[in-house]
């Protein structure tokens, strides 16, 4: 009886869609498409990748990534997959001043003077200071990059924003690197133009190179850091601590962004991927 109920509704519909019995099966048994199926597997792939990146990843990125895998793609396809499927990136924005250039200390002149583009690693490094909210209060968060490979070499935390954390952040990036830079660049921040941190680079024989007064973009690189820190780290997460931001802070510098991230301005290699080139080269 349901048997018979079934084959009257279908029957009813054939009617009104006037289409026949055989054609309403032959559409029901119908297998997807190849073409269904490639997209699928690409649309796959895509979320995939957007996971693996810690859906930081907008198009470019995604694209890159899946070339470098071997997946041949067209741009448009993976930027309609992605706007069709809702594939995007959380971006947020906050700002909290960490530049005390207000001070007496002396300032070097700015001989890097935007040439972010070096031939050889530890050429030029650059550092500067930003900040992580955590429930306990700050947390400073100081590094030092390498501007041929864009690797963050050497970073460190602090409760404080002091002489002591830049001055760390460069120690440590001596210490992974086993050389000092021929050029530091930083903005007009005390702790920058302290004499604990002057005299440091003058022990290391390394110049140093200073920002214009309130010129963000001469430390365009730095700031570049920072940004992808905060949007892709600080902004998504609550920190209850101090020790469990730094603690993130160091997985994301030292695992993700180092080695796994796809830097746009390395021709989409990973940071180490440019070092490793470097080394080769010299």
């Amino acid at each position: 009886m349901h048997e018979q109920r079934n084959l009257h509704k279908i029957g009813l519909l054939c009617f009104v869609l006037e289409v026949s019995r055989a054609g309403y099966y032959k559409w029901t048994n119908r297998m997807p498409s190849n073409r269904t199926k490639t997209k699928e597997r690409l649309l796959t792939r895509i979320l995939s990748v957007f996971e693996q990146s810690r859906e930081t990843y907008g198009c470019p990125r995604v694209y890159q990534s899946l070339r470098k895998n071997g997946v041949a793609v067209n741009h448009k396809t993976v930027e309609r997959l992605m706007r069709e499927h809702e594939i995007t990136p959380i971006r947020k924005r906050k700002y909290k001043s960490t530049t005390d250039s207000k001070h007496n200390l002396p300032i070097s002149p700015n001989i890097l003077s935007r040439e972010f583009e070096v031939q050889e690693l530890d050429e030029v490094w650059v550092g500067d200071i930003t900040y992580v909210e955590t429930k306990e209060g700050w947390l400073y968060v100081a590094t030092t990059i390498d501007l041929f490979s864009r690797q963050v070499v050497g970073w460190s935390a602090s409760a404080n924003m002091t002489s002591e954390l830049v001055l760390s952040a460069f120690q440590n990036a001596c210490s992974s690197r086993q050389r000092a830079p021929v050029l530091f660049h930083s903005d007009r921040g005390s702790q920058y133009a302290s004499v604990l941190f002057r005299n440091e680079l003058t022990a290391n024989s390394t110049l140093q190179s200073m920002s214009r007064k309130g010129n963000c973009w001469d430390n365009a690189v730095a700031e570049s850091f920072f940004g992808s820190l905060k949007s892709e780290l600080v902004y998504r997460n609550t920190f209850d601590t101090r020790k469990q931001a730094e603690l993130m802070v160091f997985e994301y510098i030292e695992i993700f962004y180092n080695k796994q991230r796809l830097h746009s301005g390395l021709n989409y290699l990973t940071p180490e991927e440019k070092a490793q080139k470097g080394k080769k080269a010299a």
